[in-house]
């Protein structure tokens, strides 16, 4: 008679022997997939490349379930040996600051210091100066203890601000600030309560309008597809919210937004407020895409029911189809799963004139799609008329090996005093510099 200790010691076998069968199978899968090139307009880190046009349109999207739902978590390595970031001929990369702990959004002060928001620390950090070797020469934290803190804005708008504003995940909070301080003189006072991040996205990101009246603030939702009709939790989530900035007259400025906490931008030229958005998952690689765009107010955007116009979600199929019709298409289709983050404009004086007013955006990277895509830096031209024409280019690559190990995760990114453009990088704990040498 077998005895349960043989029983046991079978049964184990049995199961190394599945695991490493599906193994073998989820490797040639991924080798096939490798193989394989992307269907154009999308495209994945393989083909990604300075200077590369793309454009996505609302008639190139494939059904849903064209392909399965992936999960391609990145397990972040440490850079390799030679192992750079690669921008556009003319261009050069340097690394601006090292060893820091999550760095998240960035802000230029108007007298060009550079703010950073380190999330899981709960600090905000202040960087001056630019050395020979373009590593910052003055590191200081501003302030501490905050709750996750992300966005970061300057009140009022102009050449001296009073204030500097925190997006909290919770909250927002404001410190006293005069040009040029490098810590808080005094405590953070709160100006208004957000929609807590119990789940789903927890960043929230400020901005004012150019007139100074108006606080944007961007909350996520909380779950990829949750209906706010059946879960309150979702009440003033996956919208833009417009506040006075003492916090009161809250209101909802634009809604259907999956997840603009990543980043809002207002067009120092125009006033329109814009944002960057990460679109939802599961419903295959190449839907749905993340998106960069102008905000209208009071405009919808489609989540949960919709995306990308009055194309329905089928895991709501029949749900509000008086809205079908009121949904606004993107001005900008990225790569789905990109996870697109902070944006900004860039207004400096070092890069050629044709960059002038243009978008630059951090691209987080995929975890949703077979190949991965984004870890990247791109570029939206709006070629000095304040529109977007729906194409945007890969400008800062490289931070995926040949094999698809990573190594950084763009997130922030703001123009510096002397025109280069900062990335931070909460991959390799990095930020990244960015300037233009010429020809």
């Amino acid at each position: 008679m077998t005895s349960r200790n043989e029983i046991i010691s079978l049964l184990a076998i049995i199961v190394i022997c599945v695991v490493a069968i599906l193994a073998l199978g989820n490797e040639d899968n991924h080798n096939a997939q490798l193989s394989a090139p992307p269907t154009p307009p999308f495209t994945d880190y393989r083909y990604e490349s300075p200077g590369m046009a793309r454009k996505i349109t609302a008639k190139d999207l494939p059904l849903p379930y064209a392909t399965r739902s992936a999960g391609n978590e990145p397990n972040v390595v440490d850079r390799p040996q030679g192992a750079w970031p690669q921008a556009p001929a003319g261009f050069k990369v340097e690394l601006y600051a090292s060893g820091l702990n999550n760095p998240r959004l960035m802000r230029t002060a108007p007298n060009g210091d550079v703010f950073l928001a380190e999330s899981d620390p709960g600090d905000i950090k202040v960087f001056r100066g630019i050395s020979k070797d373009g590593r910052a020469e003055n590191v200081q934290v501003f302030a501490s203890g905050l709750n996750r803190p992300y966005g970061i804005a300057f009140y009022p708008p102009g050449d001296d601000p009073q204030w500097v504003y925190v997006g909290d995940t919770d909250a927002v909070v404001r410190f006293r600030y005069r040009s040029g301080d490098l810590k808080a003189t005094g405590k953070g006072e709160h100006v208004a309560d957000l929609p807590h991040a119990r789940s789903g996205h927890w960043t929230r990101d400020v901005r004012f309008s150019l007139d100074g009246k108006t606080m944007y603030v961007s909350v996520g939702s909380g779950s990829n597809l949750d209906d706010p009709d059946t879960h309150p939790g979702e009440k003033n989530r996956a919208d833009i919210l417009a506040f006075n900035p003492d916090g009161s007259g809250m209101r909802v400025y634009a809604y259907g937004i999956r997840n603009a906490g990543g980043g809002l931008a207002v067009n120092p030229k125009t006033g329109e407020l814009w944002c960057s958005v990460n679109e939802r998952d599961g419903l295959g690689d190449n839907l749905v895409p993340d998106y960069i765009t102008h905000v209208q107010d009071g405009g919808f955007y489609g989540w949960p029911w919709y995306y990308t116009g009055g194309n329905q979600d089928p895991r709501l199929a029949g749900k509000h189809p008086e809205l079908k019709d009121k949904v606004i298409v993107p001005d900008v289709l990225l790569q789905p799963h990109n996870a697109s983050l902070e944006m900004t404009f860039y207004t400096g004086p070092q890069f050629p004139a044709e960059y002038d007013g243009d978008v630059f955006a951090s691209e987080h990277g995929s975890w949703n799609k077979s190949v991965r895509a984004g870890y990247e830096v791109i570029r939206v031209p709006l070629r000095q008329t304040g529109h977007a024409g729906g194409e945007y280019e890969d400008f800062v690559t490289g931070f995926v090996t040949k094999d698809g190990t990573v190594w950084g995760r763009p997130v922030g990114i703001t123009v510096a005093k002397d025109g280069s453009l900062l990335v931070s990088d909460d991959g390799s704990n990095s930020i990244w510099r960015v300037s233009y040498l010429g020809k």
